[in-house]
């Protein structure tokens, strides 16, 4: 069934897209809160792609990572599709494409990403981020552990190739 991992991509793009409403309305770009001693709420925004790759290319990037995500998008359902009965791979497909979604929505509107998300440690600050780059995370690192230990490789029988 391809309707709850679509649910689940849908989740995240509608909770990446009102957790940045919400720093827009009480932020204006360069505002920083701290919140703890490793982590402030910032707004900032990234015309790049992950870790501001690209960010000052001179505006080519808005459209071509737009279309990345695009095809990225189609390719992610398709494999839903194909494999909606493998759960944690579904899951981390549904992640991706809830983020990568949640994101374009900002790059086509806006031309930027929202970031706001600002964890450091001993003056040294992890690139902003916000709930879309998150669920990518999170979604690319369930595919690693998958492509590790999430399928038993069944042995070849003698004689067999």
């Amino acid at each position: 069934m391809l309707k709850p991992w679509l649910a689940i991509a849908a989740f995240i793009v509608v909770a990446d897209q009102i957790t940045k409403a919400i720093i827009t309305r009480h932020f204006v770009f360069g505002d920083s809160m701290p919140v703890t001693s490793f982590f402030n709420l910032v707004l900032t925004y990234n015309t790049g792609a992950a870790f501001s790759f690209l960010a000052d290319a001179g505006g080519w990037q808005r459209w071509f990572f737009a279309g990345v995500a695009l095809i990225a998008s189609s390719m992610i359902v398709y494999f839903l599709h194909k494999h909606s009965n493998e759960r944690r791979f579904c899951l981390a497909l549904s992640l991706i494409l809830g983020g990568a979604l949640g994101n374009l929505i900002d790059r086509v509107a806006l031309g930027h990403v929202v970031d706001f998300l600002d964890f450091h440690l001993a003056g040294y600050h992890w690139p902003a981020f916000n709930v879309a780059d998150s669920a990518i995370t999170v979604g690319a690192a369930i595919l690693v552990w998958e492509s590790f230990f999430g399928k038993s490789v069944k042995p070849v029988p003698n004689g067999s190739h």
